[in-house]
């Protein structure tokens, strides 16, 4: 930590027009590494400087970028403030890498019926003819035109681990996306809970209310969030509906 000051109070004395940091932070405790990104965002604000900062660490990029370019082998992906690029990734890739823990990502097929669109998802046993279907109606709002080119066929279904609830009155409040699983594991992080499930063979992360009684090996009943669901093209990864 003190060899990072220090290189940076010598780059800040030649009073540069522009500050080039690569993965400053890297070789540091996450303590150190928390107090560190406080100091070099108060640097930023205080020189009023363009930093260009280069980082592996999506909490990095996240809490200290303006604009952020998120790159995959050398390409661009998509360059976007923070909360865009979360909140509407352009491919899978930008989806999974921004958020801890990660997107969810779910093999599904999109249906219509009578106009509305809903995403099919859960076990297909087709020795017995036996499997559990859930769907999740995509809102009229959410809808756009490219849908139609994917009635009936397989796309990926993402939905973050914060739009998954077991809140009693969340639950009560849904009309689509309620789904049936298995507790696997618990983990209590002190002001939430992370609830690894098993949903019909699809693992699903959901970061609840720290209230949850979910115990593991529990079988319990959680809701997705419609309006937060997003929708990728299974063959290209390219964002179909955020």
């Amino acid at each position: 930590g003190q060899r990072q000051r220090v290189a940076l109070g010598r780059a800040i004395v030649r009073s540069p027009q522009v500050f080039l940091l690569d993965e400053p932070l890297s070789n540091l405790d996450a303590k150190l590494r928390a107090q560190m990104r406080t100091e070099i965002a108060k640097l930023h604000k205080k020189l009023g400087t363009t930093f260009i900062y280069v980082t592996h660490d999506q909490t990095e990029a996240m809490t200290m970028g303006d604009r952020i370019v998120v790159m995959k082998d050398g390409v661009i992906q998509q360059v976007d403030s923070p909360q865009n690029l979360y909140d509407s990734p352009t491919n899978r890739f930008v989806a999974g890498f921004l958020g801890s823990p990660q997107m969810n990502f779910v093999d599904a097929v999109l249906r219509n019926a009578n106009g509305r669109f809903f995403i099919e998802f859960g076990s297909d046993d087709s020795k017995t003819q036996k499997g559990v279907k859930y769907q999740v109606e995509i809102p009229a709002s959410k809808v756009n035109a490219e849908l139609n080119n994917y009635v009936n066929k397989e796309v990926i279904m993402g939905i973050r681990p914060e739009n998954i609830s077991d809140h009693p009155e969340d639950l009560a409040a849904a009309t689509t996306g309620i789904v049936e699983c298995s507790v696997e594991i618990t983990e209590l992080m002190g002001a939430e809970i992370y609830l690894y499930l098993n949903c019909e063979g699809n693992s699903l992360t959901a970061r609840v209310d720290p209230t949850s009684t979910a115990k593991s090996q529990d079988v319990i009943q959680v809701c997705i969030d419609p309006m937060k669901v997003h929708l990728f093209d299974k063959e290209t990864d390219k964002t179909i509906m955020n």
